[in-house]
């Protein structure tokens, strides 16, 4: 199961997938052409991962807002799919990119797709932090809404104890979804700024600062 979901929180049976290694689901996969700040990719998606038609709206809409500039050091990419996050930092970015998914069929694609795009990046399964040992600058995801509260909370909140001092949490979550809950419970622990909305869209950092 995806990211510790429990018995007791449901997903809707057309999302289910997204959230299980599903090793029964019949691969389809297709490669997409994708422009983001002028720079061109290519990512294979396929049955079985999110947003397998091509980039979404929300990925988009954090990436063309990031300050490619700012971005340094060790970058965790949190539910990486099938790799556009950390792909794409890992490309105009001076970093070192981690990768985590915990779904096999999606670090396969995000592999493959490092090699298409011909960047360097560390690949590797983990449920939440269970497979992280050090701290990064950046922790950066669209993370799994539909996973529920409780785990998307886990997700956004252990990642203070993942990040150095000073160090970024940078999420896009639509209004629809509780952004703006997001927004007052993560400035409890963080703290936080909402950089854009865009289309019900809020991207949102959050700055681990050890005196706050």
């Amino acid at each position: 199961m995806w990211y510790g979901l429990s018995s007791s929180l449901k997903v809707g049976e057309n999302m289910s997938h997204y959230f299980e290694n599903d090793k029964e689901l019949k691969s389809n996969k297709k490669l997409n052409k994708v422009i983001i700040n002028d720079i061109e990719f290519s990512f294979l998606s396929d049955n079985g991962v999110f947003s397998k038609r091509g980039l979404d709206y929300g990925t988009r809409t954090l990436l063309e807002n990031l300050d490619t500039k700012h971005i340094h050091g060790n970058i965790l990419d949190f539910g990486c799919g099938y790799g556009p996050i950390g792909i794409y930092l890992s490309k105009v970015c001076n970093c070192s990119v981690d990768m985590i998914d915990i779904n096999n069929r999606s670090l396969e694609l995000a592999r493959e797709n490092s090699n298409i795009n011909n960047v360097n990046t560390n690949i590797f399964y983990s449920n939440i932090y269970e497979n992280i040992n050090k701290k990064y600058d950046f922790i950066i995801s669209n993370p799994p809404i539909r996973v529920g509260k409780e785990i998307l909370y886990k997700i956004l909140f252990e990642a203070y104890d993942h990040l150095n001092e000073n160090g970024e949490l940078w999420i896009v979550i639509n209004k629809d979804q509780g952004a703006k809950s997001v927004v007052r419970d993560l400035e409890k622990k963080y703290e936080t700024s909402i950089i854009e909305k865009n289309k019900g869209f809020y991207v949102i950092c959050s700055k681990r600062i050890d005196t706050l």
